[in-house]
């Protein structure tokens, strides 16, 4: 693969700075990601999984409360979040998700629509988290004391 010698030396810079031992690893690592972004946009039945890193400020209004009211509203997607606080009214908020990769991009669509967010980002990769609970199973055995 040749690449143009400015986007070869900055790929450079980034594989030394990373501290990786090749450019094909950085390389492989970009080409994955490009890959989870494009079939989430063709195949939008697709179950992904992946984090939504959101940045609101907390002074705008009812901002906490619709933040909480969205994720309600896409509970089957929704499987935890983490907030911090940061400086200035700010807060830093990730989310846990998977589903359909439209529901996905659907929920990013309503966090994006609340005022007071200031950055959103979704991530997503195709590898799925096992399911918790399978329908139809029974439950493990229990141990029953020894009389």
């Amino acid at each position: 693969m040749s690449l143009p010698a400015e986007l070869s030396r900055q790929l450079d810079m980034m594989v030394e700075e990373r501290g990786l031992p090749s450019r094909s690893q950085l390389i492989a690592e970009l080409i994955r990601n490009e890959l989870a972004e494009h079939g989430a946009a063709m195949r939008p039945d697709d179950t992904l999984a992946g984090t939504i890193t959101l940045v609101y400020r907390g002074d705008m209004g009812r901002v906490r409360h619709q933040l909480a009211q969205t994720q309600a509203d896409y509970l089957k997607e929704v499987i935890s979040s983490q907030h911090v606080f940061l400086e200035d009214d700010q807060s830093l908020e990730v989310l846990l998700v998977q589903g359909p990769a439209a529901r996905l991009r659907d929920l990013c669509d309503a966090l994006r629509k609340l005022r007071g967010v200031q950055q959103l980002r979704l991530f997503t990769t195709t590898a799925l988290l096992p399911p918790l609970h399978e329908q139809g199973r029974d439950p493990a055995p229990s141990r029953s004391k020894a009389a």
